[in-house]
């Protein structure tokens, strides 16, 4: 059985082809709006023209002075080259001069982009018209005040001078937050390292029960992200939400809290498994729309083992490799950020890395990394997959584990 897998997003947005043994019992588990068509860059203008619970961009920028456009790092698909001129041209039409605009992404605890990632990202001629920024979460931060769950939330200095502030990001399945997007552009977006380590250690345990993959509803840490976007004065969010091959397939603008709920609505219908891997041998997990946060593809396909007992495949071809991550991430040999480890392999699971730029740094949020076994292309997997598996193997094909959730 042979099947395609999207592979390299920001790399040419190609596939990779997988071929499998004929007497295993394969199962692809799409996510149900996986040939969603595309919008055109009309349809995507006109989402944007015709805000939820707002007025236009252009109604928002009269008698304003400064604007910023907060916009999302390399680890999410969001196309901002094609959003950020359709923001530019209404904050202009609003009457903000093109010098008090300015660009910051919100990188949250991520590193830094680089010249060559923010050409993908946001487009050359921004990066030519525009200052664009890149956030330190350590650093220019300014007080806005303490939200109700006890976040002493500080915010880039940067985006706080300005007096309207847009964001551009997109919506995916969130382990955390149950669904990214909204106001998650601010917290953890473009806060200091103090706001967001509270929030991501302190909230949850206000009803751990109410976060996790595809949790939207009850979500502490959702309603702690929307009282400090309101607290940090965030006047208009565009979330995207795409189909499995990472192309738009929905646009959301407005007031950042009602456009989010209709996206996540909407995401909820795009990115529920269908059918969802169940008591599988095997599941391979394409980490195809973030590849450089791969570990969210693990949960995804150790959710589709049998007693969460078996083997997880995870496909990450990330060029770039994984997002440097001062909060989760590994600074040495034993120690790491403050959420470091975030977790660790469970013994149940054999987990395969195929990883075509391979780096020894590569699972390094897992606190014990030396059980993963690695991979650098298909050919090797299948051999790996071979030595322990055969004829009447269950496996589950998860074409794109980092955007999709088991929904209902």
């Amino acid at each position: 059985m042979k099947v395609n897998l999207p592979e390299l997003l920001w790399y040419g947005n190609d596939t990779v082809e997988l071929d499998l043994p004929d007497d295993w019992d394969v199962e692809l588990c799409p996510m149900r709006g996986a040939q969603r068509p595309e919008l055109t860059d009309q349809q995507i203008a006109d989402a944007i023209q015709s805000p939820i619970g707002s007025v236009r961009i252009r109604e928002l920028a009269r008698g304003k002075r400064k604007a910023v456009v907060v916009f999302d790092d390399m680890t999410r698909p969001t196309p901002t080259y094609k959003i950020a001129p359709m923001v530019v041209s209404e904050l202009i039409e609003g009457g903000i001069e093109e010098e008090n605009i300015s660009f910051v992404c919100a990188l949250g605890t991520h590193g830094a982009l680089s010249q060559v990632e923010l050409r993908k990202k946001i487009g050359p001629r921004i990066l030519e018209r525009f200052r664009v920024y890149n956030h330190n979460c350590y650093e220019n931060c300014v007080e806005v005040g303490t939200t109700s769950r006890g976040t002493r939330l500080s915010v880039n200095r940067e985006v706080m001078s300005a007096d309207l502030k847009i964001a551009i990001g997109c919506v995916t399945a969130h382990p955390n937050t149950g669904f990214s997007g909204g106001g998650k552009i601010v917290l953890p977006g473009v806060s200091h390292i103090d706001s967001i380590t509270h929030y991501h250690l302190e909230v949850p345990k206000e009803a751990l029960d109410s976060v996790g993959l595809g949790n939207f509803d009850r979500n502490v840490m959702r309603f702690d992200i929307e009282e400090a976007a309101r607290m940090a004065g965030l006047d208009f969010k565009i979330d995207v939400v795409f189909n499995e091959h990472g192309a738009t397939s929905g646009v959301f603008a407005g007031d950042f809290i009602e456009a989010h709920k209709q996206a996540v609505a909407e995401a909820k219908a795009l990115y529920s498994l269908d059918p969802a891997p169940k008591d599988k041998d095997v599941v391979i997990a394409n980490a195809f729309a973030k590849p450089n946060e791969m570990p969210i593809a693990v949960l995804v396909g150790l959710l589709g083992l049998r007693g969460l007992t078996g083997t997880v495949a995870i496909i990450a071809n990330a060029p770039e490799g994984q997002v440097i991550h001062y909060l989760l991430g590994r600074f040495g040999e034993e120690y790491g950020g403050r959420q470091y480890p975030v977790s660790a392999i469970p013994a149940s699971l054999n987990l395969i890395i195929q990883a075509g730029y391979l780096d020894r740094t590569f699972a390094d949020w897992f606190s014990n990394p030396e059980v993963v076994s690695w991979t650098r292309n298909w050919d090797e997997t299948l051999q790996v997959l071979k030595k322990t598996y055969g004829a009447g193997t269950r496996v589950g094909i998860v074409p794109s584990a980092t955007m999709a959730y088991y929904g209902g």
